[in-house]
């Protein structure tokens, strides 16, 4: 594809402040001629725009020149018809978006949404393609339990359960403290302070404690679990995990999984003694003995309480391993991937053990739990 007119000069470029003005014929010589002349300017200012008035012909070794000087989606003014064409010819094969691949989009909205449910739908198809691969390799790990390394299994659990520890007990504690004193105001109106107790630990050991320590392993555990995967994935470790034959759901996600189902309800647990004990530190500047709170404890809590705590955090831990995992699986590459993939496993994390505890809550209504 060429655009000639009937006079040609010699071939030249000039830069005019942030232009760059191009003359002449611009064909394989031309390039061969200019090219290095343009990569430096480009380098030492970025993507100019460019003159192409004078440009009195064109083909397309000259329009990967004016690409390669103007960017991925040059900037152009004084193109005649036929240079204007050729330039926009050669963008839309090189893939750019360019002036002619971006003209009569007049349903970018629509184009928009589109695009937008495609995305979503192929990342809920990849999310049920993961949960379905995880299912098959604990089945089968269930059947023949083998694979998993027991010092993999233990350095996890150190990681995730045991330096989370001190965390827990600092924000229980806290956080029971605060919840005795905010139920005190308006219980005190009532002369009812006596039940503070009960309030607090049926929501520490319903709710609040096994939410908390969900967001706690999101942001501790989750991010790690991201990161570490996806620095393998980056370095290409996963794929020559495959390459050996070896599973990568089975080495590095499974012994993850078992890791958050096992330390999650520890950690909601120990967050809501924590927690207790805050509360129990209020009651008693408010001149309640301990014996008379540990009563109002034991006449709220049942067993149930704790087993349905205990059993929303093990699905909140296995759902945060889980979104980790994936997330660090799924990296893409490039330095920011790691990082990506780390956020995308906090934020998926908390986002999921809220959806979750709102479905429990709605199950346990219906249950009478």
């Amino acid at each position: 594809m060429t655009a000639e007119a009937a006079t040609t000069s010699a071939p030249s470029m000039t830069r005019d402040g942030t232009r760059l003005i191009f003359v002449g014929r611009l064909d394989a010589a031309a390039a061969a001629d200019l090219w290095r002349k343009a990569e430096v300017a480009k380098e030492a200012h970025g993507a100019l725009e460019l003159d192409l008035a004078g440009v009195e012909t064109l083909d397309t070794n000259g329009a990967a020149l004016l690409i390669h000087a103007g960017g991925t989606d040059p900037r152009t003014t004084g193109a005649s018809p036929a240079v204007a064409a050729v330039l926009a010819r050669a963008v839309a094969a090189a893939g750019t978006p360019g002036p002619a691949a971006t003209a009569g989009t007049g349903f970018a909205p629509l184009t928009s949404i589109g695009a937008a449910a495609f995305d979503f739908g192929r990342e809920v198809g990849s999310g049920l393609a993961f949960v379905g691969e995880a299912a098959v390799t604990i089945a089968s790990y269930l059947m023949r339990p083998r694979g998993v390394r027991l010092g993999d299994l233990l350095r996890h659990l150190d990681e995730a359960g045991t330096r989370a520890f001190g965390l827990c007990v600092l924000l229980g504690s806290l956080l029971g403290l605060i919840l005795a004193f905010q139920f005190s105001v308006p219980m005190r109106q009532f002369g009812a302070e006596i039940f503070i107790p009960r309030l607090v630990g049926i929501a520490l050991l319903r709710e609040l404690g096994p939410l908390m320590a969900g967001i706690i392993l999101s942001g501790r555990t989750g991010s790690a679990y991201a990161a570490e995967i996806g620095t393998m994935t980056v370095n290409e470790e996963v794929d020559a995990l495959r390459i050996m034959g070896i599973n990568p759901m089975r080495m590095l996600v499974l012994p993850r999984l078992l890791t958050g189902m096992l330390v999650m309800p520890v950690l909601s647990l120990l967050f809501t003694l924590a927690g207790l004990v805050g509360m129990g530190a209020v009651m008693t500047g408010l001149g309640y003995p301990p014996s008379a709170t540990i009563n109002q404890l034991s006449g709220s809590l049942t067993l149930g309480d704790m087993v349905g705590g205990l059993g929303k955090a093990a699905t909140f831990g296995f759902a945060i391993a889980g979104i980790g995992c994936r997330a660090g699986l799924t990296a893409g590459r490039g330095p920011q991937a790691v990082g990506d993939a780390a956020t995308s496993a906090v934020v998926g994390g908390i986002v999921a053990i809220v959806m979750l505890d709102g479905i429990f809550a709605i199950l346990f209504f219906r249950l009478g739990w």
